[in-house]
């Protein structure tokens, strides 16, 4: 199929079974226009572009760098996970 729609319901596996679930979507999301309602704010962050919803609205657009920027609802929750990081844990 041309477009793919995944509901990315990783946040119970261990970090190892994460990761290959994360490889196997990759793979078979190549040079496909790909929906994934994300669990994990690090999912998110890795997508081309984020829709943030609130109550069922989009309230915000963009990728994870203009999202942070726009300080709204996406940067507050970035934020709270990020609260006992020392670094941007896309960036280890």
């Amino acid at each position: 199929p041309d477009v793919l729609l995944f509901d990315e319901a990783t946040a119970s596996l261990d970090l190892a079974t994460e990761a290959a679930v994360t490889r196997a979507a990759d793979a078979v999301a190549r040079r496909r226009t790909t929906l994934v309602v994300a669990h994990r704010l690090t999912t998110a962050a890795r997508a081309d572009r984020v829709a943030v919803l609130d109550h069922g609205r989009v309230v915000e657009v963009g990728t994870h760098d203009e999202l942070l920027a726009a300080g709204g609802a996406y940067s507050a929750l970035w934020a709270a996970f990020t609260a006992d990081e020392d670094a941007d844990p896309l960036m280890d």
